[in-house]
């Protein structure tokens, strides 16, 4: 009987998903979850930076952690070109509540805040063989080992090009004349309004006026018409 029973249930629900099914699923879709969005790395909205030689620059960095981040390991590597060897600027190791810190190059300067997720770099004094590509990097061991990392290019040149503004003073000017000219409009359309309506007004007048007048005429040739009195 309980065989049977069982058959019948498979029977009536035969797309019904087994509970052990059900939770393997789960893991599977949490685990790829996290593969993907578990640890992040951002430079910004701008990939590329173009400095003055001889000035500072900050080289942005933030990073994302779906869990706890201690432990991790954050660094800045550098490389003159694509194919250029890897030289490592600075290694970050958070342990405790203070990060430990290794920097590698002395014009090169932790400025982040690992609480806020930031990791910053300063480069003070740009030398020309300062240009390259900069990749910041984070491992966080607490996410199986997952790393991440983005890289920005930096130039560096001997001075800024002045910006082309024209554009910019074109369409400000268009902007300019369409609102003025909509000013215009809008003052001749209510100078018209005010004049029909003045306009208005004094043949409204001159209707009154002449009803009247008219009235007052036709009481006079009745009169006329009456006989004189008799003597």
């Amino acid at each position: 009987m309980a065989a049977a029973s069982g058959a019948a249930d498979s029977w009536e629900n035969p797309h019904k998903i087994p509970p052990s099914a059900l939770l393997l699923v789960l893991l599977t879709g949490f685990v790829q979850f996290h593969q993907i969005f578990g640890v992040e790395v951002n430079i910004g909205k701008v990939s590329t930076l173009t400095v003055l030689n001889g000035s500072d620059v900050m080289l942005p960095c933030t990073f994302s952690s779906c869990m706890s981040y201690s432990d991790s390991s954050f660094w800045w590597n550098f490389q003159k070109n694509k194919t250029a060897p890897v030289e490592r600027i600075i290694f970050i190791k958070l342990t405790g509540k203070r990060p430990s810190v290794t920097t590698e190059i002395d014009r090169f300067m932790l400025i982040g805040d690992i609480k806020r997720k930031n990791i910053s770099l300063l480069l003070e004094e740009v030398e020309f063989e300062d240009a390259g590509l900069y990749t910041c990097a984070f491992k966080n061991p607490n996410e199986a080992d997952q790393q991440a990392n983005s890289t920005l290019q930096l130039f560096v040149v001997s001075e800024l090009l002045p910006v082309d503004n024209k554009l910019t003073v074109l369409i400000a000017s268009i902007v300019g004349g369409v609102i003025g000219l909509l000013i215009l409009l809008f003052i001749i359309k209510k100078l018209i309004m005010l004049i029909i309506k003045q306009i208005g007004k004094k043949k409204k007048e001159c209707l009154v006026n002449s009803c009247a007048n008219t009235q007052r005429g036709h009481y006079g040739s009745k009169a006329d018409l009456k006989s004189p009195p008799k003597a």
